[in-house]
């Protein structure tokens, strides 16, 4: 599987790139039919002390999958967008084993 990811007003973080790119690893291994995945790490200025925005968008057979979450680490966001995924990830496979 391809992974994209970019870093939108914020510094590159190497640590965070490894993250990323150990999660999506673990969800190819497990769904073996995603095809890429884009990442968009943001950083933008929140009154709630949030702001660390994570975006992945999955490309797989049928709709493309999406989810984002703002956290007030990467870390956080990444794990938070993660979780979120695998569920569509769980819905999508569940409604392919049934054709």
């Amino acid at each position: 599987m391809e992974s994209i990811i970019q870093f939108v007003q914020t510094e590159k973080d190497e640590t965070i790139e490894q993250l990323i790119l150990e999660k999506i690893e673990q969800l190819s291994k497990k769904y073996a039919w995603l095809i890429r995945a884009d990442v968009f790490i943001k950083d933008e200025k929140d009154s709630n002390g949030k702001g660390k925005i994570c975006e992945i968008r999955l490309s797989c057979p049928g709709p493309r999958i999406f989810a984002s979450s703002s956290e007030d680490s990467f870390k956080a966001s990444v794990a938070e967008t993660i979780r979120d995924l695998e569920v569509q990830l769980e819905k999508r496979k569940s409604e392919m084993n049934t054709h």
